[in-house]
């Protein structure tokens, strides 16, 4: 396993899909929309995905704007998830020739300048987050025996 200090951990709970995970003190269910056989008793794992982006991108601009002292007031983010199927796709990983999408629009509030609004949209792709799912990543998975 990695030594990132924020080990997460996901158990089987009650129900169809339902989960119970931990991140650190904090802990939260996961599961499916009632629309695919869950109880909806928490955010679904493209939720908690789509949340991962929008949280560090709202982050990343803040902080930024924060240290150059732009007067950033808020940031208002909103993100979808779609598979979009490619006639010709030279980059694609799979047989079907489909991408995962996703859309995020972001809202911008303070007194701002068009050029600091332009610096911040490029910061929003700079996050950890944004930079990690762009990246080709490899998942290792080994099997722990109790």
């Amino acid at each position: 396993m990695a030594t990132n200090p924020s080990l997460v951990s996901v158990e089987t709970a009650s129900g169809k899909f339902q989960q119970t995970v931990r991140v650190g003190k904090h802990v939260f269910l996961a599961d499916e929309p009632v629309s695919f056989g869950g109880e909806n008793s928490g955010p679904s794992p493209y939720d908690l995905l789509l949340a991962a982006l929008g949280t560090c991108t709202s982050m990343t601009m803040k902080m930024y704007a924060d240290r150059k002292g732009i007067p950033l007031e808020g940031v208002h983010i909103e993100l979808e998830h779609s598979r979009d199927h490619v006639d010709d796709c030279n980059t694609c990983n799979n047989d079907d020739n489909r991408i995962d999408v996703i859309d995020r629009a972001i809202t911008i509030s303070g007194d701002l300048t068009d050029e600091q609004r332009q610096k911040l949209l490029e910061i929003a792709e700079k996050c950890p987050v944004h930079r990690t799912l762009e990246n080709r990543i490899d998942i290792h998975s080994t099997e722990v025996r109790s």
